[in-house]
């Protein structure tokens, strides 16, 4: 409430990702304008979704994954339409959240989307905000600030309508308690299993029965083109090595970025709020301030009842139950006139009353951390491997398109590729198509192997990136097409497969008559094991289907008895023994629960309101066959 980034964090937490997020608006003016010349591929009511903007979600969406998966990245994964379908459909939700929060005269003001890209370290220096850092992220990534402020202000749109319903959910006592009666009741089961190994010697297979499944499953039976390829990696990760920084170059890095080695001074405050509104009436913002003043003469008479009088009277509900403690914050994280008193304070002191937009603040000075430089010795590491990494970097840049060129020009030998990186050429075992194993076999490298031009004319693939900053490019040597194994090889293989299937079923058969045996009141000879409790959240040694009978049983009269098939393995059997309700239930319990269930019907009713939103509204869209991602 009184500071905005301090207040609200799950926004700020949105912000830090903003970059990388697939909700690519590029502001209102921007993709007005640009709709009258791009294709158009959605539109949400009268607002378009342009390729262009399709295009860079995808590519950021990319990103996304490539900094989620690490070395597991593939950029392949961009081609499947269920990806690309969920970006549009976030482009299109957005949309359309921003559309409503305006209708509905919701407001982002400026101040809120200042706040909020203050708080964002990659946006700062020193714990201030840096307008050069700012400038160049953007400009990273092809953008103006005018056009990351109209995104952001568009994804606080929507986060304000979304806010609405996830934050009012539900939850009644009686519904509460309920819920937790049924989940904390507990079952005691005992288990016996009736497996299928033990009728494997009842089971035959006779050759016909081969046959049959041979004919009809002949696809199981088919082995994939596979090939051997000798290879080039080129990486940046192996540049690095090859690189020396010399003392000389640490030394002039370190003195002219002395603001990269030190952390700034913080401070921890406690503070008592006094809301008042900056349109207050006159009178209104009298009273709050004859309020603050009664309670800093109280102080000021004894100063070691702060955080007492901090959790009776303020007024910011973050911190009044801490005493009024805020926590470390250093410069550029607190509103302005509250930073100026914080810092200006020593140790221990308390100050007179502080005006901000949100009202009147008392603030006591707990403690500091003073700024702190590193030695050179202490940096010198870090610097030599960040150096390193720049020289890797440029030299990578500068020798990528040429490798790629040369692997595609001489596209008969690996041997110049390799020479131009200095790497050596490697050959693989056996790849199979479709079966991707990691970098470098990723999925997007062997569809360029099995390609038609790779395999039947010995081509040089492109180079291709597998991970970040690594490409790789192969050429095929040895090749198999995709073949079917005779039934003479795999017989054996399919016998011992039927053999097992048709144990199985003589368990389960065994499985069900005993249990209605037992559901009779028979008593066929079983082996029951040791007694267990479960509850509906553990479940113990049942998976979750039979513990769903356990707890779906009619308890009225015990034991009752229930029954299921285990996967390939024979039939499970469980006896019920005694029924166990959970613990009193307390105020402390009945709110945790009470506001789990707020949140899951806060968010039902999201969802309830954003069906409803998407079933009025005129949604069109047109995704394009084409990939417009570059891999």
């Amino acid at each position: 409430m009184f500071d905005f980034v301090h207040e609200n964090k799950r926004l700020v937490q949105i912000v830090l990702a903003v970059i990388i997020l697939p909700f690519a608006f590029w502001g209102i003016d921007s993709y007005n304008r640009s709709g009258k010349s791009a294709d158009v591929v959605a539109t949400v009511n009268d607002a378009k979704i342009t390729q262009q903007e399709f295009g860079k979600a995808l590519r950021q969406q990319q990103e996304r994954f490539r900094q989620q998966l690490g070395d597991n990245f593939d950029a392949a994964m961009l081609d499947n339409p269920e990806i690309k379908r969920g970006v549009m459909e976030n482009l299109v939700t957005q949309r359309l959240l921003s559309e409503r929060a305006k209708t509905a005269g919701l407001l982002v003001t400026d101040e809120q989307i200042a706040q909020v890209i203050g708080g964002i370290e990659a946006f700062r220096d020193n714990g201030k905000f840096d307008k050069r850092r700012y400038e160049t992220a953007l400009k990273n990534q092809n953008m103006s600030p005018l056009m990351f402020e109209a995104r952001l202000r568009d994804q606080l749109f929507g986060q304000q309508i979304q806010d609405i319903y996830t934050q009012n959910g539900f939850a009644s006592k009686s519904v509460a308690d309920n819920i937790i009666s049924l989940n904390e009741q507990q079952r005691v089961v005992s288990v016996s299993s009736i497996l299928s190994q033990p009728f494997l010697a009842q089971a035959k297979v006779d050759e016909a029965a081969l046959k049959k499944y041979y004919d009809q499953n002949i696809k199981e039976f088919q082995v994939q083109e596979q090939a051997k390829v000798e290879y080039v990696r080129f990486s940046m990760n192996d540049l690095m090595t090859k690189f020396e920084i010399s003392n000389e170059e640490v030394r002039k890095y370190y003195d002219e970025h002395q603001n990269d080695f030190g952390t700034p001074e913080e401070r921890q405050a406690a503070h008592i709020l006094i809301t008042v509104n900056a349109t207050a009436t006159q009178a209104e913002q009298n009273a709050a301030k004859v309020k603050a003043e009664e309670l800093l003469q109280q102080i000021k008479q004894n100063p070691a009842k702060f955080a007492e009088l901090a959790k009776l009277n303020s007024q910011d509900p973050g911190s009044a139950v801490k005493g009024g403690d805020l926590g470390y914050f250093g410069r550029g994280m607190m509103v302005k006139p509250f930073e100026e008193a914080a810092f200006a304070l020593k140790d221990g002191e308390i100050s007179g009353l502080v005006k901000s937009d949100f009202g009147y603040h008392i603030i006591k000075l707990t403690s500091i951390k003073p700024s702190r430089v590193l030695s050179f010795e202490e940096a010198r590491e870090g610097i030599v491997n960040k150096l390193r990494q720049q020289k890797a970097a440029d030299k990578y840049a500068e020798l990528a398109d040429k490798f790629s060129n040369t692997v595609y020009e001489q596209s008969d030998t690996l041997k110049p590729a390799a020479e131009l990186v200095n790497a050596k050429i490697e050959q693989s075992g056996w790849l199979i198509k479709g079966m991707a194993s990691g970098e470098p076999w990723t999925a997007k490298m062997l569809q360029a192997i099995f390609n038609d031009e790779a395999v039947k004319n010995k081509r040089n693939t492109t180079a291709i990136e597998v991970t970040t900053n690594t490409l790789v490019a192969a050429r095929v040597l040895e090749y198999k097409p995709a073949a079917e194994r005779p039934l003479s090889e795999v017989q054996e293989e399919i016998r011992q497969k039927l053999l097992h299937q048709e144990a199985a079923e003589l368990a389960i058969k065994q499985g069900k008559e005993a249990l209605e045996q037992l559901r009779s009141g028979s008593n066929p000879n079983l082996k029951w094991g040791t007694a267990e409790t479960i509850t509906r959240g553990k479940h113990g040694s049942l998976d979750a289907g039979l513990a769903r009978q356990v707890f779906q049983a009619n308890a009225a009269k015990l034991p009752q008895y229930v029954g299921a098939e285990v996967a390939r393995n024979g039939y499970m059997l469980v006896r019920i023994d005694a029924i166990k309700e959970g613990e009193a239930i307390n105020d402390e319990k009945r709110a945790h629960y009470a506001q789990q269930l707020r949140q899951l019907t806060g968010e039902e009713m999201f969802h309830a309101y954003l069906s409803e939103a998407k079933r009025q509204a005129t949604i069109k869209i047109n995704l394009p066959e084409t990939p417009v991602i570059q891999p």
